[in-house]
C-alpha cells in the first residue's frame, strides 16, 4: 500500500489558527469535527430524517455512534528498524520528507529542492536565523521546498517540510521543547534579507490534547509574515509533530491571493500544510513500527 493511503483519510492533526487549536483533518466531510454535518447544514440531536412512517409521522433519525476516542497512539516501534547511523537516518528522512505531491496538485518543487545534508539552521542570539552546525544528537536532517507558482493574480505561495531524525526519542522530545521556547525568547525573528516575521506565538499539544491524536506531541505556531518582495502583511504558519525519535515539520509562508482559511477572495493552505504534515507522520510509522 502507497505511503500515507493506509490511515490518511481518516486522521486529523491539531494545527494552531487565530491563537487557538482547531482541528483539520486531512480527509472528506464525514471526519468533520466542527458540528456540520457533510453537507454544512448545522444539525441537532433528535432532527428528524424526514422521512415518513407508513402512517405519515417523520421518523427521529437515530444518533450515530461515536467513534470510541484514542487513548494511546497507534505506533509501536520495531527495534530493529531504528537507525543506527547517519547513513540509516538520512534514508528514512528522505522517504518520509512531505514533496510537492503531498501538498497537493498546484504544487511544484522549487530551485533548488532539498536543503544538503551537513544543512542546520540556528535562531541566534539577535532572533537571526543563521547556518550553524548541526548537533551530535541529530543523525539527519532534510528540508523539501515547494511552492505554488504565480497565477491568476495570485503570488507564490513557498512551503516546505523537515524531517529531522534524532539519536533517541529524548533528544527529539528536547527539539520540540526548544521550538517552543524559540517562540517566547524571539516573537520577532529575521529569517533571512528581506524576510522577517513578527508578533509570533506557539502552543503545544501532547497526545490526547488539543485534537492531537495523530503523534506523541505537536506544537504550532503563528505570526505574521513580512517580505521585500511581498507587499504588505501576509501569515506565517508552522506545524510540527513528533513520533518517537523523528520530528517533521510543514511552514507556510503567505502570498497574496491565500490566507490559512479559505475565503471568498482567498485560497486556503491549512488543508494543504495539515495534509503534509499528517503524511509524513504516516510515513514515519510505515518506516520505523512493527510489521503486521
Amino acid at each position: 500500500m502507497a505511503y500515507g493511503d493506509r490511515r490518511l483519510l481518516r486522521v486529523c492533526c491539531a494545527v494552531l489558527v487565530g491563537g487557538l487549536i482547531a482541528t483539520g483533518c486531512a480527509g472528506d466531510g464525514d471526519d468533520r469535527d466542527d458540528g456540520a454535518k457533510p453537507g454544512g447544514q448545522g444539525s441537532t440531536k433528535g432532527s428528524t430524517s424526514g422521512a415518513p412512517t407508513p402512517g405519515g409521522a417523520a421518523t427521529a433519525a437515530p444518533d450515530p455512534t461515536p467513534a470510541p476516542t484514542p487513548t494511546a497512539l497507534d505506533f509501536t516501534p520495531d527495534p530493529k528498524r531504528v537507525p543506527k547511523n547517519a547513513a540509516d537516518a538520512r534514508r528514512i528522512a528522505l522517504a518520509v520528507v512531505a514533496g510537492p505531491d503531498a501538498w497537493g496538485p498546484d504544487y511544484v518543487k522549487r530551485t533548488p529542492y532539498l536543503s544538503g545534508p551537513d544543512y542546520w539552521p540556528v535562531l541566534g542570539d539577535g532572533c537571526s536565523w543563521e547556518t550553524g552546525t548541526r548537533p551530535s544528537d541529530v543523525l539527519s536532517s532534510v528540508t523539501a521546498y515547494s511552492e505554488v507558482p504565480a497565477a491568476e493574480g495570485r503570488g507564490t505561495l513557498r512551503v516546505a517540510a523537515t524531517v529531522t531524525v534524532h539519536r533517541t526519542e529524548d533528544d527529539a522530545d528536547w527539539e520540540m521543547a526548544e521550538t517552543l521556547e524559540e517562540a517566547l525568547r524571539c516573537p520577532n525573528q529575521r529569517l533571512r534579507d528581506g524576510e522577517r516575521i513578527e508578533g509570533l506565538i506557539s502552543l503545544g499539544n501532547p497526545f490526547g490534547l488539543g485534537g492531537n491524536y495523530t503523534a506523541t506531541d505537536s506544537l504550532g505556531e503563528r505570526g505574521g509574515y513580512y517580505s521585500d518582495a511581498v507587499p504588505g502583511k501576509q501569515f506565517y504558519g508552522w506545524y510540527q509533530s513528533r513520533i518517537g525519535q523523528v520530528t517533521v515539520a510543514t511552514v507556510v509562508k503567505g502570498a497574496p491571493g491565500y490566507s490559512e482559511q479559505a475565503t471568498d477572495t482567498t485560497v486556503g493552505t491549512v488543508t494543504a500544510q495539515v495534509q503534509a504534515l499528517v503524511t509524513m507522520l504516516e510515513r514515519v510509522k510505515d518506516e520505523l513500527e512493527v510489521q503486521s
